[in-house]
């Protein structure tokens, strides 16, 4: 029997808002204690997308193995479904090289559906549903269908971009077919982990300046324009995961509907909205270690495992 099966078995996770470090502190923890991360990113997993995702750098992955970066193709749709299932397949892989694993990202709902009691049912795509709530969108705007997510499903506020028409569809897609709402929990199912949960407590104004930093340097030299530019001749402009942050402000630009200026002002202020809800969403989390500092997550992560 698997630990994940029988007895629960230990898991680290690394979570906090975009930008507040948390890819430079888990690399460190999992090469202080012999561990392999497991991304809970979910735009991370699409291949080609690697300025705009911030994804870890070819000298972190080849520092520690990471999981579940570059695994699909930017026209390929991901569920949080899919993504539960292939991070416990990882996870599993991890443990039985006798290794610790780290689960590290951003998505709270992908770090709910792994360490937490959350309820994914496998909800196959329903077109014609698809079909009448886009009309919605296009009769009365995205706000408004938005609007009528968050009255079903108040948490949905904070989990679902509500700028990003494709995930505003598929969370009323899951409600109506399930009848509950989008981030519900299962108290009734027990955990999987035995979970050492690190939240980087970064204070708003710091984070603020450092999301400015890193965009600034993703339009560098045009380096995240010409990503995108590289990405659509190669997929096309409707690809489901161009409406990841950072991908639809530059296609806007590129469509000629806003400067350069522009485009890189509304990352930074999309990205800043997104911390914010990502900040809101882990308040609610329970069991949270509130870390400032990497000496801090190391003594927590050692006690941890020696307990």
């Amino acid at each position: 029997m698997s630990p994940i099966d029988g007895k629960k078995s230990k898991l680290i996770a690394v979570i906090g808002p975009t930008a507040s470090g948390k890819t430079s502190h888990a690399v460190k923890l999992a090469l202080r204690f012999h561990g392999e991360i497991v991304s809970a990113d979910s735009r991370q997993i699409y291949r080609g997308m690697d300025i705009g995702t911030a994804k870890p750098t070819a000298e972190e992955r080849r520092t520690v193995p990471h999981h579940l970066i570059d695994i699909r193709d930017p026209d390929a749709r991901y569920t949080a479904a899919d993504y539960r299932n292939d991070a416990l397949e990882a996870i599993r892989g991890i443990e039985a090289r006798g290794r610790i694993p780290f689960l590290v990202g951003g998505t709270g709902l992908y770090v709910r559906a792994v360490i937490g009691t959350m309820n994914i049912p496998p909800v196959a795509p329903d077109p014609s549903f698809r079909t009448k709530i886009e009309a919605e969108i296009a009769r009365d705007g995205l706000a408004a269908v938005f609007a009528k997510l968050t009255a079903l499903d108040p948490d949905a506020a904070h989990a679902v971009d509500g700028k990003n028409p494709r995930r505003v569809v598929r969370a009323l897609e899951v409600i109506t077919a399930t009848g509950a709402p989008f981030t519900v929990r299962r108290a009734q199912s027990p955990s999987r982990f035995a979970t050492r949960a690190l939240y980087l407590d970064i204070p708003a104004d710091i984070l603020k300046e450092r999301i400015r930093r890193r965009v600034t340097e993703m339009f560098r030299g045009n380096a995240l324009v010409e990503e995108v530019r590289g990405l659509v001749a190669r997929y096309g402009p409707d690809a489901p995961a161009f409406d990841a942050i950072g991908y639809r402000e530059v296609l806007a630009h590129l469509r000629g509907e806003t400067t350069l200026a522009e485009a890189r002002e509304a990352v930074v202020k999309d990205t800043v909205d997104y911390a914010k809800r990502q900040r809101t969403w882990f308040k609610k989390e329970p069991g949270l270690c509130r870390v400032t500092d990497e000496k801090e997550a190391e003594r927590l992560v050692a006690a941890f495992l020696a307990e």
